[in-house]
């Protein structure tokens, strides 16, 4: 059994709710739906935000702390994982995952190396790559500050049933492919004069 959620302030509710955002229902329809399962819609709304918000603050205070950047973050997390994987990180790996170009993964690998994060060493197999190698130092950090972080999430997953998992997974996929709508495009500022 879920337990009930703590109720979320009014001030909280008035920037998610959709009966303030959208009375009318223009937009969102709420057919169905009495003012209590709206009231637990939004709740849920507010949980994600504040996850979401917990996510970015621990980001970036990881980023800051390790003085990188987001790329230099994804970059370094997809190292360690392909080491406890056994396996060789190569720089055009290491492209591939953060879908930049190889000088882009050449300046990102410059700033890894010059901030002690990462080591370039000879390929074991391929003399034409290279095998790039997260320090112990870093490892250690990510471990105690990313490492720690995931394993509460895990945690936090793991404490739910199995029928409770796959309603929260179908949840968040869903919920993921609302991103995929196209945006309109920007209107243009200044009208085109008519070509003579």
């Amino acid at each position: 059994m879920v337990p009930e959620s703590e109720p979320v302030e009014p001030t909280e509710l008035s920037m998610l709710d959709p009966r303030v955002l959208d009375p009318h229902q223009e937009i969102v329809r709420r057919a169905g739906l009495d003012d209590d399962e709206v009231d637990q819609v939004v709740r849920v709304l507010a949980g994600l935000r504040s996850w979401r918000e917990a996510e970015q603050r621990l980001s970036e205070a990881s980023r800051r702390y390790m003085k990188l950047g987001e790329t230099d973050m994804r970059a370094l997390r997809f190292v360690i994982a392909v080491q406890h994987r056994g396996e060789i990180a190569t720089p055009g790996a290491i492209a591939a995952h953060l879908g930049i170009s190889s000088a882009s993964t050449t300046k990102v690998l410059d700033r890894l190396t010059k901030g002690g994060h990462v080591r370039r060493l000879p390929h074991r197999s391929d003399r034409r790559s290279l095998a790039i190698e997260v320090t112990e130092e870093t490892r250690q950090i990510a471990q105690r500050t990313v490492g720690r972080s995931h394993a509460r999430r895990f945690e936090a997953a793991a404490r739910l049933s199995p029928r409770e998992r796959e309603i929260v997974t179908r949840f968040l996929n869903d919920l993921a492919g609302t991103g995929d709508e196209t945006l309109p495009a920007p209107q243009s500022q200044h009208p085109r004069r008519p070509a003579k």
